[in-house]
C-alpha cells in the first residue's frame, strides 16, 4: 500500500538542516566521497566516463545533494529487469553518496498509470517523481501537470541539473518532446517489439529444401506479413516437429487482460500499414487511426478522417486472430504478457513476430534449450515484418521508453531531490552498466562502447539493431493521444471481443473507434486542454477520405502478396553499411 506524503514534520526539516550543516565537514565530505569512489570502482564499471571523470560527476552529485540530506524520496517504476537494478542496486547507491533516503518502488505499468493519473487529478503528492512510458507525452504536454523539464532545467531547477547530463546524447529524446518544442520527459530505458526467430532451425538444409518445395521462395527473415504467415504455417503444418517435440510457427497471448491494448496499441496497426507516413508517429494520422488538424486531435473513425476502423486497422486485427488461432500452441490464447513471454525460450516456437527485447537478458541465460554451451544465442532478433498496406516512410514498430517524470503537484524541494536521482540513473557514470545488466540502452555513447561490442555476439542481434539507421523506424506513442490513459484502456476490452468471437474485426474496430471519438467530444465539451485539445471533423463519406491522399486507405484487392524474406546476414552487412535492409 502507498502511503500518501505528508508534510514533512519539523524534526525531520530540521535533521535536514544539520545534515546541510554538517555537510562541509571533512569527516561527512570524507563519508560521501569515499562511498562514491567505492561504488564506482566495485559497481559502476564499465562505463564511457574514466574513473576520473566518474567521479567527478559524484563530486558534483555530492555538493549538489548536501541540502537535502535526510529526506526520504519516493520514486515509481515499472517492473522490469532495468528497474529492478535501479530498485535494489542504485537506489542504495544513491543514498550512500548523497545521504537522501531513496526507496524506488516496482509495480506494474497499468498500476504505475493509476498513480500517476490520480496524482494529477488530485494535486496530492504521491511520488516525487515517476518512470512512466513516453506513450503519455500527448497527455503531459496538454493537461499542463507535467513539468517541462526544458524549462526546468534552466530555471527553477538549474541548480540540481548535472553539467555533464548532456541531453542530445539521449537516442529517445525526440519521443520525449512535445508539439511545442518542449522536453516533458527523460528516457530511462529502451526496448523495441521486434521480430524474433531460431536462426539454427532457419539454417537447416533440409528445411530450406521443404520450405522452397512448398512456397517458392528461401527460407529467410520475412520482411512481409505474407511471408511470415507462410513461414508460420511452415512450422506449425508442415514441420510439426523437430528434435522429438512439438514445434510451432508463430506465439502471441490473447487473454482479456489490460496488456492486450498493449499488444495493439504498442503500433501493431502501424506494423500492417495503418496511418500515414511519417516519423517518429505519422501525420496527420498516426499509428492509434487518431487524425490532428494541426495539434487538435480531430477524429478517430473513418467517417472523421482517422483509421482506427479502416481496412488496415481490421486487416491488422484479423490476421493477429487468424495466426493466433492456426499457429500458436493452444494455451496462448488464454495468457497475458507476461505469461506469454517466456515460452519463446522453451524451445518449441519457430518465429514470433512481435518480440519485446526486454526478454533479452532472460532468454540468453545458460541452460537454456535456446542458447548454445559456449553462451551463444540459437536464436536471433530483426526488424519486424510489414503488411500489405505499409509504405516506405512509415513507423515500422513500437519502441518503449520508460521515462522520466516530475509532476507541479510534488513540492518543488522534494522534485529537486528526486530530479538529482533521476539523472544520478541516466548518468554517463552509471548508464553503460545499467545498460548491461537490463539491455535496454538509452545512450549513442553507450552503444558505441567498446563493451557493447564485445557483448554483442551474445545478445542475438540487439546491438546491431540498436547501431543501425533502421532503428528510428520503431516509436512509441505519440503527441495525437490527448489523452492516453483514458483511451489505452478501451483498446484491450474491444479487441477481446474480437478474440472471442463476440465481435468481427470490422465490428471491434468500428466500436473502438467511435469510443475514441466519444472521449475526445467529452474533452472538447470540458475544454481542459487548451489550444491543443481535441475538436473533431465534421463526418464526411468514407469514399471521401479514402479519395484523399494519405490515410485512411481503401482495402486492398489483394492483401496477400508474394512472400518476400532476407538472408540474415545480409541484414546485418546492411546495417554495417548504413542501410537499413
Amino acid at each position: 500500500m502507498i502511503a500518501v506524503k505528508k508534510k514533512a514534520p519539523r524534526r525531520i526539516a530540521l535533521a535536514g538542516v544539520l545534515a546541510g550543516v554538517l555537510c562541509y565537514g571533512p569527516a561527512y565530505a570524507d563519508q560521501y566521497t569515499d562511498a562514491a569512489k567505492k561504488w564506482i570502482d566495485s559497481e559502476f564499471q564499465p562505463s564511457t566516463l574514466s574513473k576520473e571523470e566518474q567521479m567527478k560527476e559524484m563530486e558534483w552529485l555530492i555538493k549538489a545533494a548536501a541540502p537535502f540530506r535526510g529526506m526520504e524520496i519516493n520514486v515509481v517504476s515499472e517492473t522490469i529487469t532495468t528497474h529492478k537494478y535501479e530498485s535494489e542496486v542504485l537506489a542504495k547507491a544513491f543514498s550512500e553518496i548523497t545521504g537522501i533516503k531513496l526507496k524506488h518502488d516496482l509495480i506494474q505499468e497499468g498500476d504505475v498509470i493509476e498513480k500517476l493519473q490520480t496524482q494529477m487529478q488530485s494535486g496530492r503528492s504521491i511520488y516525487d517523481a515517476y518512470i512512466n512510458d513516453s506513450d503519455l507525452i500527448g497527455t503531459h504536454f496538454r493537461y499542463g501537470h507535467a513539468i517541462p523539464l526544458s524549462d526546468f532545467m534552466s530555471g527553477e531547477g538549474k541548480d540540481v541539473t548535472m553539467p555533464t547530463l548532456d541531453v542530445n546524447d539521449f537516442i529517445g529524446k525526440s519521443f520525449t518532446t512535445g508539439p511545442d518544442g518542449k522536453l516533458y520527459q527523460i528516457p530511462d530505458q529502451q526496448f523495441a517489439n521486434l521480430y524474433w526467430f531460431r536462426a539454427d532451425w532457419f539454417a537447416r538444409p533440409e528445411l530450406q529444401k521443404k520450405f522452397k518445395e512448398i512456397y517458392g521462395y528461401d527460407l529467410g527473415v520475412p520482411v512481409n506479413w505474407s511471408a511470415y504467415e507462410d513461414i508460420a504455417e511452415f512450422f506449425s503444418v508442415h514441420v510439426k516437429e523437430l528434435d522429438g517435440k512439438r514445434v510451432w510457427g508463430h506465439m502471441d497471448y490473447g487473454k482479456k487482460d489490460p496488456s492486450l491494448g498493449w499488444r495493439f496499441t504498442d503500433a501493431w496497426l502501424s506494423m500492417a500499414g495503418a496511418g500515414d507516413k511519417g516519423l517518429p508517429n505519422g501525420k496527420p494520422v498516426d499509428e492509434w487511426g487518431i487524425r490532428v488538424e494541426g495539434c487538435r486531435p480531430a477524429g478517430s473513425t473513418v467517417e472523421r478522417g482517422g483509421d482506427t476502423n479502416g481496412p488496415a486497422s481490421v486487416y491488422a486485427l484479423t490476421k493477429y486472430i487468424d495466426w493466433l488461432k492456426k499457429y500458436a500452441p493452444p494455451e496462448a490464447a488464454g495468457m497475458t504478457f507476461s505469461e506469454a513471454g517466456p515460452v519463446p525460450a522453451q524451445g518449441q516456437i519457430a518465429q514470433q513476430i512481435f518480440w519485446y527485447t526486454a526478454f533479452t537478458a532472460d532468454m540468453t541465460k545458460p541452460g537454456l534449450p535456446v542458447v548454445n554451451a559456449d553462451g551463444t544465442p540459437k536464436w536471433r532478433m530483426a526488424p519486424s515484418p510489414h503488411g500489405p498496406y505499409w509504405e516506405e516512410g512509415m513507423k515500422l514498430g513500437y519502441q518503449d521508453t520508460g521515462s522520466w517524470t516530475l509532476l507541479k503537484s510534488t513540492p518543488l524541494e522534494r522534485r529537486k531531490a528526486a530530479w538529482l536521482y533521476a539523472q544520478f540513473t541516466i548518468a554517463k557514470t552509471t548508464s553503460l552498466k545499467k545498460t548491461l545488466v537490463g539491455l535496454t540502452p538509452i545512450r549513442e555513447s553507450d552503444l558505441k562502447s567498446k563493451a557493447m561490442t564485445d557483448a554483442a555476439p551474445k545478445l542475438g542481434g540487439l546491438v546491431e539493431f540498436y547501431r543501425s539507421p533502421a532503428r528510428v523506424a520503431w516509436t512509441p506513442t505519440g503527441t495525437n493521444v490527448p489523452d492516453y490513459p483514458k483511451l489505452a484502456q478501451l483498446w484491450w476490452q474491444n479487441v477481446a471481443e474480437a478474440v472471442t468471437g463476440e465481435k468481427t474485426p470490422q465490428q471491434a474496430m468500428d466500436n473502438l473507434a467511435m469510443q475514441q471519438e466519444e472521449v475526445m467530444a467529452r474533452l472538447e465539451r470540458a475544454n481542459v486542454q487548451g489550444e491543443c485539445g481535441p475538436k473533431l471533423n465534421p463526418k464526411k463519406t468514407a469514399k471521401e477520405w479514402f479519395d484523399a491522399p494519405g490515410a485512411p486507405k481503401a482495402k486492398l484487392a489483394n492483401e496477400k502478396p508474394k512472400g518476400e524474406t532476407v538472408p540474415y546476414d545480409s541484414l546485418l552487412k546492411a546495417w554495417q553499411e548504413g542501410r537499413v535492409k
